[in-house]
């Protein structure tokens, strides 16, 4: 039988490096031959995609746990059309942002009924082999998207207090699942943090 791919998740605040560290992973293990698959949540899949550009243009203020079952909406629709799909295929899935998101933003950061989403989480019977957590200082998720000279997304114009109980939830989640997270500082530079990232995938993975 095919052995069953690997699912690695990438966890941090806003300006933690995520997207680009994901990515430099993907190709870097697509180099060395093991297939791969990058995708990222909300989103990932056509009907996901839907629902990500409702829950992040802003355009309508959703009630909490409206909010909370559309991100998990979107979530059973990628897990479904693209993430089992490929782990069953033995492709190695890499996701930008996943359930523990969902906790640490709308739980953490903005109030959000956290024993449903836990129930929630569970209930998606998909737990990643491996989550890699960026920590940056708030201060650092202010000059990176500062730096990048585009329009706020509705979660970064929320501000400091907001990006501060943000960073907390991450460590809080970091803390509590030790065998599934890896807690990475951020604030070193792209080349050397993309180096750690893959020593560690392979100090827990035969690659």
């Amino acid at each position: 039988m095919a052995r069953t791919g690997r699912f690695i998740t990438f966890e941090g605040g806003e300006g933690a490096g995520k997207s680009t560290q994901a990515r430099r992973l993907a190709d870097s293990l697509a180099a060395d031959c093991v297939p791969v698959l990058l995708t990222r949540e909300p989103g990932g899949s056509p009907g996901a995609e839907i629902l990500r550009q409702m829950l992040l243009n802003g355009s309508h203020e959703f009630a909490s746990e409206a909010e909370i079952i559309l991100h998990f909406a979107s979530r059973a629709e990628h897990i479904a059309r693209m993430i089992r799909p490929a782990l069953a295929a033995g492709i190695t899935v890499i996701c930008d942002r996943y359930y523990d998101s969902t906790l640490v933003y709308q739980g953490h950061g903005q109030g959000g009924d956290r024993h449903a989403i836990a129930v929630l989480s569970e209930l998606m019977g998909l737990v990643p082999d491996l989550t890699l957590v960026l920590d940056v200082s708030v201060a650092t998720t202010q000059a990176r998207l500062l730096a990048r000279g585009q329009a706020a997304d509705r979660y970064e114009r929320l501000g400091v207090p907001f990006f501060t109980r943000i960073r907390d939830g991450f460590l809080a989640v970091a803390a509590d699942n030790p065998a599934r997270c890896v807690l990475v500082p951020g604030e070193t530079d792209a080349d050397t943090l993309a180096a750690t990232l893959r020593r560690i995938v392979e100090q827990r993975f035969p690659i």
